[in-house]
């Protein structure tokens, strides 16, 4: 009997660290969404890929946001993980601007969550056409 009493609990352990490691490592509270980004290729201007964002997070949101619009979207930067800046393509009509500039802050809110946005849209000459501020506080959005 000593000898299953022992075995037990060393697989009891064995199991409750298991179910830590795991739940610890998948659990948690996540501020970004894990998303699939391609290895710079050869020839490739890594360092205008570094500019997309000042943090890590920050260059994984850019990078995601340039690959999932679907043309919408020239460019883009982050900084400190509250300001976007994106360099919208011809393809977007001007009555547009404000839809895609509420879905950039909903995204932004959800993979930067409790803190006040900006997001900025830049015309494809890079001139500023729009500012969307996101308060936490209000749960609002003010466009300017």
């Amino acid at each position: 009997m000593n000898l299953l009493q022992q075995s037990r609990k060393i697989l009891t352990a064995f199991v409750l660290i298991l179910v830590l490691t795991i739940t610890t490592a998948c659990g948690g509270n996540v501020a970004q969404v894990d998303r699939t980004t391609t290895p710079p290729g050869v020839g490739r201007d890594v360092a205008a890929q570094l500019e997309r964002g000042n943090t890590p997070a920050g260059q994984s949101f850019g990078n995601w946001v340039v690959q999932t619009s679907r043309g919408l979207v020239k460019d883009v930067y982050v900084r400190d993980n509250n300001k976007l800046g994106v360099v919208i393509s011809p393809q977007v009509r001007p009555n547009e601007v404000r839809t895609l500039a509420r879905s950039l802050v909903e995204g932004f809110r959800k993979n930067f969550p409790n803190q006040d946005l900006t997001v900025l849209i830049y015309a494809p000459d890079k001139q500023l056409i729009l500012t969307a501020r996101y308060d936490v506080q209000s749960n609002q959005v003010q466009y300017t």
